[in-house]
């Protein structure tokens, strides 16, 4: 019997939003009311977690937002993006502990490696810094001193005196797929996220990182980052995800994949190139489509089909070893009440 897993959605902070791929739309442009209305949306559809994304560039700053919405939900965990390097940690340990006892315990963290604005480090030093920001984070938030001599911080500092509401460190969220992303996660990790693939890559990934982890004394458990296009019949959800490139050009859509700083990372050269193996109807495997991934970089397919495809497809990445599933589907909020109608009632899901 399968287990339950985590039920995700998306926020779309970092102007991610779209009626038709690729066109510009002010009423789904990223504003607080906006993304607002995504997380109230996903909260009384009954998911269990929300995505809330992180950019520089682009959308609204996430760890303000995520403060509102610890007062605006009740129930709904919040997965605050953040991405290291950009603050001190013992003033981000400060900021996480503050909000989770603001959202009543629901908080978890994604940690993002990314290049901070302005600046171009290589691979191996960025994930060397993420892992010292995760460890670090680690210790106070577990209520420990630290004493840190690293190469990106030297500090000795105490806990702040706030705590989380558990006392102990939430949940961090992490992907990438090179080498040093993948050592990063089995060090520091304790959920890796992983971008759609076809099935066999997926359990290629989890069999990985599983032994990676087992390696640092440690265990690993599995998120799964997909798009979702649901309807009533197979060539119902067919039609719509077609509908959202019918007005998309080539220059434009590279023009958006251009625009994000990971957008020369391994896993989005992956994603790439799922695209280009896939059939001249975009499909890779069975239900699984990578045409959105020509008008955005990052997660650029969708599990597109009937709910009982939908919920056969998650199953298959279940029973796989995937315990929690960040979806998103546009428009966001139309998107999200379709799938808690059609597909979430019959899957037995909750927090990790």
């Amino acid at each position: 019997m399968t287990k339950a897993c985590e039920i995700a959605w998306f926020s779309a902070l970092c102007d991610d939003d779209y009626q038709f791929l690729g066109v510009p739309d002010a009423r789904l442009q990223s504003s607080f009311e906006h993304c607002r209305d995504i997380v109230l949306q996903a909260e009384s559809g009954g998911f269990d977690n929300i995505l809330l994304p992180s950019g520089y560039a682009l959308g609204v700053d996430t760890t303000a937002f995520a403060s509102a919405m610890a007062i605006l939900t009740r129930r709904i965990k919040l997965l605050m993006a953040l991405r290291m390097g950009e603050a001190w940690p013992a003033q981000l340990a400060r900021q996480i502990a503050t909000i989770d006892r603001m959202a009543g315990g629901r908080l978890a963290i994604n940690i993002i490696s990314s290049d901070l604005p302005g600046e171009a480090l290589a691979s191996g030093p960025r994930y060397q810094r993420t892992i010292e920001a995760m460890t670090i984070l680690r210790s106070l938030l577990n209520g420990e001193s630290v004493d840190h001599d690293g190469t990106f911080w030297k500090l000795k500092v105490e806990p702040p005196r706030i705590s989380t509401l558990s006392g102990r460190c939430p949940q961090f969220y992490f992907g990438g797929l090179s080498e040093d992303a993948r050592h990063a996660a089995a060090v520091g990790a304790d959920v890796y996220l992983m971008w759609p693939d076809r099935m066999e890559a997926v359990k290629d990934v989890i069999r990985d990182l599983t032994e990676r982890a087992k390696g640092q004394g440690r265990t690993l458990r599995f998120g799964y980052r997909v798009h979702v296009v649901v309807r009533e019949t197979e060539s119902e959800a067919r039609e719509a995800a077609d509908r959202l490139l019918s007005k998309l050009d080539d220059a434009t859509g590279a023009a958006i994949r251009a625009k994000s700083l990971d957008s020369q990372s391994v896993g989005v050269r992956r994603q790439a190139e799922l695209r280009e193996q896939s059939a001249n109807d975009g499909y890779v495997e069975d239900n699984l489509w990578t045409g959105i991934g020509r008008a955005r970089s990052g997660c650029g397919a969708a599990i597109v089909g009937d709910p009982d495809q939908v919920l056969a497809k998650l199953k298959a990445y279940q029973q796989a070893g995937i315990e929690a599933f960040i979806l998103s589907g546009y428009p966001h909020a139309a998107e999200a009440d379709l799938f808690s109608r059609y597909v979430l009632p019959r899957i037995e899901h909750g927090k990790l």
